[in-house]
């Protein structure tokens, strides 16, 4: 068999697609400052460095539920004579399947279910497979968006799936190619960030690797220490794997989720494998610009088995190791202006001495390492970025990303190129392509979907006539991190007209909780019909303690809203706040399904324990991620 590129549909049980909403995402992320023994300097600056003030031009992803049936998925497929991986360009590109032939065995954890939950910056996220991470710490915008996609041939005649996408907060050109050339044991992936800007951009990237886990899975990689975070401590310097008595390098075995971010010494070959109780696994390698490697477990735990369950169902246990450009997922690096960075991946299937990989730590790692030179030897990963330089131009368009792009290349913002052909702005763009054409961005109420980037800026400071235009200027003015000027725009756009959205933007700026729920409150008024904006309201009604506030909206609501589970939630927590545990304990007897639970919220086991102290919390009810 020689390789090969073919297009398919993926059957899989899942819920409808997420679906974006209308109110763009306006805090940031806090810089990582924390950091406690063995951390040092460099690892400080990485900390403290990039962290975004606003997620902008993004809104979230929060509207789906839980509902599965049958659905087709769109799907580019690479095989060879040893290893077929399946890609879903539609979900961020992400390697969904990677299946070593000759054994029949899948490599990766392939989720049963197609099932969003709020793990990612934008909320929707999906479990199972390698997803790529760019941008910002967290789970990256784009996960559960299109890519484009192409097919190329390298000049042997291999096909090459090439997918690629403007990724618009840092303004950072991302193009990952992948191919598996006859008989090769690894899945090849190449990929480049380019900062078009003539300034520099925090940078960040973590390919994220969802492996199946069991009791005697074992985690290696070529390092004696790791910087270590449970969610509860500082990122601090350990041993590793033995801490506290316990061997960290079986996850399966670990009560508490926890990050281990492995420490490997500058010369050593970056790779990190999980092989089970026969020695057999997953191995990922790269070259040296992809640095850090990790170990991420849920842990055995109450809440850290719901947590997979919620993810991928029952019986699904997974653990993920990860591939990144810095030590640690806390960091970000100054990408310089004008520049490319890229590196080169391998995936495949290691098999070493199960006696090795389960004896000492120096045993194990020093097998699999081995191993691994027999697989791929650092030499063929050497020879891969040439082969990528040597691919030729695109010969069919596989699948379409946004327009967006497109846009950014109609204003004079980034080079038009064959290698990659954005298409055409779409209807989200066409706003903005009016701007650039006439000088004037024309009015809309919901607004325009949100841009980021100096030269929309400029066109707004020189021409924003209505409420309308001004609304978007405050929001490119929060997006560079001026918020006092933002501030004075959002008030300019209310001058002009009374919206929800100036509102909502200003209460979000808001420093005294009782002006912010002023100013929801009335946003809420003006839409009383948008979901998502009286979830904002409530949380913010119960901000600023007027849980009466919050408890007489609720009961003015119409009661298919008032059955989501967000709104289940604030009337259980205003209940409470209101000293009547009677209908909390009754809300909680019925149920509440928060069907978006954000990662590390534990909002409805703090619930059950006030109401129902001394008592157990319920597996539905326990989402505790450092419960030991």
């Amino acid at each position: 068999m020689t390789s090969s590129l073919h297009t398919g549909l993926l059957r899989i049980e899942g819920t409808a697609d997420p679906v974006a909403g209308l109110l763009p995402i306006l805090h940031g992320l806090s810089p990582s400052t924390a950091g406690g023994a063995g951390v040092d300097e460099e690892m400080r600056r990485n900390l403290a460095y990039g962290a975004p003030s606003s997620l902008l031009p993004y809104t979230r992803q929060g509207d789906y539920d839980r509902v599965r049936a049958e659905r087709e998925l769109p799907c580019v497929v690479l095989a060879n004579e040893i290893l077929t991986a399946t890609f879903l360009p539609s979900l961020g590109g992400r390697l969904w399947s990677l299946v070593h032939r000759p054994s029949g065995r899948e490599l990766l954890h392939r989720n049963p279910v197609l099932q969003p939950a709020n793990l990612a910056l934008r909320d929707a996220w999906l479990a199972g497979g390698v997803e790529w991470n760019l941008g910002m710490t967290g789970h990256w915008p784009l996960t559960c968006e299109p890519l484009h996609a192409v097919r190329l041939n390298a000049p042997d005649g291999t096909p090459v799936l090439r997918m690629y996408a403007f990724e618009r907060l840092r303004r950072i050109v991302l193009r990952m190619d992948a191919w598996l050339p006859s008989g090769s044991p690894v899945l090849l992936v190449h990929v480049r960030l380019h900062n078009p800007s003539p300034q520099p951009t925090p940078v960040y990237w973590w390919s994220n690797i969802a492996v199946p886990e069991d009791a005697d899975t074992r985690v290696l990689g070529p390092a004696g220490h790791a910087f270590h975070c449970d969610y509860v401590s500082d990122l601090t310097r350990v041993p590793f794997p033995q801490l506290d008595g316990a061997d960290r390098s079986y996850p399966g075995r670990v009560a508490r989720a926890a990050d281990y971010f492995l420490d490997i010494p500058d010369g050593e070959r970056r790779w990190i494998a999980a092989l089970d109780r026969d020695g057999i696994g997953l191995v990922q390698t790269s070259t040296d610009r992809l640095r850090g490697r990790k170990l991420f477990c849920w842990g055995t735990a109450t809440g850290g088995r719901h947590w997979q369950e919620w993810l991928s169902g029952p019986g699904t246990g997974y653990l993920e190791i990860q591939a990144g450009l810095a030590r640690t997922q806390l960091e970000h690096l100054p990408l310089p202006a004008g520049e490319t960075w890229s590196w080169t991946e391998a995936y495949g299937r290691l098999e070493a001495d199960p006696a090795a990989v389960h004896g000492s730590w120096e045993q194990a790692r020093a097998a699999a390492g081995a191993a691994l030179d027999r697989l791929v030897p650092p030499s063929a990963l050497a020879e891969a970025p040439a082969a990528a330089d040597g691919f030729g131009e695109p010969v069919e368009q596989l699948s379409d990303g946004s327009g967006w792009a497109a846009l950014e290349i109609e204003a004079g913002e980034l080079p038009a190129s064959p290698q990659l052909p954005f298409g055409a702005p779409g209807a989200e763009q066409q706003p903005w392509r009016r701007l650039l054409a006439t000088g004037t961005l024309p009015v809309s109420d919901p607004p325009a979907a949100p841009v980021t980037g100096a030269h929309w800026r400029r066109r707004l400071e020189d021409h924003a006539p209505d409420w309308h235009a001004l609304y978007h200027l405050g929001l490119l003015r929060l997006a560079d991190g001026e918020a006092d000027a933002a501030r004075q725009a959002f008030k300019r756009s209310l001058g002009e007209r009374r919206t929800c959205w100036a509102l909502r933007a200003l209460a979000q700026l808001a420093a005294d909780p009782q002006e912010a729920a002023d100013l929801m409150a009335e946003a809420h008024q003006l839409r009383p019909g948008l979901r998502e904006l009286t979830i904002e309201v409530l949380d913010t009604l119960l901000a600023a303690d007027r849980v009466r506030a919050a408890l007489a909206l609720i009961e003015a609501l119409p009661a298919a809203t008032r059955a989501h589970g967000r709104i289940r939630l604030a009337e259980a927590t205003a209940a409470h706040a209101a000293g009547d545990d009677d209908r909390v304990r009754r809300l909680l007897a019925e149920g509440i399904r928060v069907d978006n639970m954000r990662e590390g919220e534990v909002s409805l086991d703090t619930l059950w324990l006030a109401v129902h102290p001394g008592e157990p919390v319920p597996p539905q009810y326990d989402f505790r991620m450092s419960a030991g």
